[in-house]
């Protein structure tokens, strides 16, 4: 297989730090002390397909995406061209693929999010050429990404047909006031594998009764971390405020103590017991790792974990996933997990 590979080394660097989303924000973001996300979700990516692909041709893009990290884990890459400066952009994406195409290869894998799958898909329109997404952004709501980067290596060496799949974006200015409508911005051709993530879609049922039942065993001195979501929104207007709906609020004994909070907000604030409450995203399934990387290995490590969903959201599916970035934590969440879905009720799902 000759496979092309970008990085797009500035997606995900909003995140943690409370922007959800890197467009037009790389400076704010950096002023506030982000680090990028993609490298490392590449370096994992690399090896698992060295691992599995040893006789692949790695055809990719010069620093920062891609090259350095090939050669770092032991592929002897073909370097196609470079990015004009370090200051990466959308067409540095865009003329990667372009030259991966002139160099004939087989499939294109990127590391990025929603807007970087769009660029990759604007390069590859009018070919059979298939892509492949490696999630790195904070919004991956396209179904175009394998779950993790080790899922990837696993799609790659195991796909026997490709098949269509939507790309979704959404406006991040409009997503950080609260409003989220994907678009459709392209369809492409993907392989087919058990590893891949479905669009997202949006969940239904009676989350109030969720909501209730759950502010009905809040203990005081407890600082609980509550994710973004309608679902986790209706315990947030239980609670008595209106709170972030795509961001993480920290409440605790009927005070807010931080709104929309980063990562390092949120460790300010814990305090001895904790509990962070997440809900999965529709047609996903995941808990932690797509729209609240606020919520990172540090501060999950330093709370239990409450998963609510309306029974209609479970039923569409089926289980639940994890990838936040430490693959160490991502085992020990894995397992049986006990999620309310209504005011008494709970019900055991399978976390992946």
């Amino acid at each position: 297989m000759r496979l092309g590979f970008v990085v797009n080394p500035i997606a995900g660097m909003g995140g943690r730090v409370g922007l959800k989303g890197t467009d037009d924000k790389v400076e704010e973001a950096r002023a506030r002390g982000a680090e990028p996300r993609s490298p490392e979700r590449a370096r994992r990516a690399l090896t698992a397909i060295r691992e599995r692909l040893p006789d692949a041709t790695l055809v990719t893009w010069g620093e920062p995406m891609g090259a350095a990290l090939a050669r770092e884990v032991g592929f002897d890459p073909e370097v196609v061209g470079a990015p004009e400066s370090a200051e990466t952009t959308a067409e540095d994406t865009r003329a990667a693929v372009a030259a991966f195409l002139d160099a004939d290869v087989d499939l294109v894998c990127f590391v990025g999010g929603d807007g970087t799958a769009a660029d990759v898909a604007d390069a590859l329109d009018g070919t059979d050429v298939p892509m492949l997404g490696i999630p790195g952004g904070v919004k991956v709501y396209s179904s175009v990404f394998a779950v993790s980067p080790e899922d990837a290596a696993d799609v790659l060496a195991s796909f026997e047909r490709t098949e269509r799949r939507e790309i979704l974006d959404i406006d991040e200015d409009a997503y950080r006031e609260g409003s989220v409508d994907p678009d459709l911005r392209a369809v492409a051709r993907v392989p087919v594998g058990e590893d891949l993530q479905s669009s997202k879609q949006t969940g239904s049922g009676n989350v109030e009764a969720v909501a209730e039942g759950f502010v009905e065993e809040v203990s005081s001195g407890v600082t609980y971390v509550l994710g973004p979501g309608s679902t986790v929104g209706a315990i947030k207007d239980a609670l008595g405020f209106e709170g972030s709906p795509l961001g993480v609020d920290v409440w605790r004994d009927g005070e807010v103590l931080v709104e929309d909070a980063s990562e390092s907000a949120i460790l300010d604030a814990l305090g001895e017991r904790n509990v962070v409450v997440v809900s999965p995203i529709g047609g996903q399934g995941f808990i932690f790792g797509r729209g609240n990387p606020q919520l990172s290995p540090a501060v999950i490590r330093r709370c239990d974990v409450a998963v609510v969903a309306s029974r209609a959201k479970l039923d569409d599916i089926g289980t639940l996933r994890v990838d936040t970035d430490d693959p160490e934590l991502d085992a020990e969440l894995r397992g049986w997990t006990r999620v309310r879905v209504g005011r008494f009720e709970s019900r055991l799902m399978e976390v992946r």
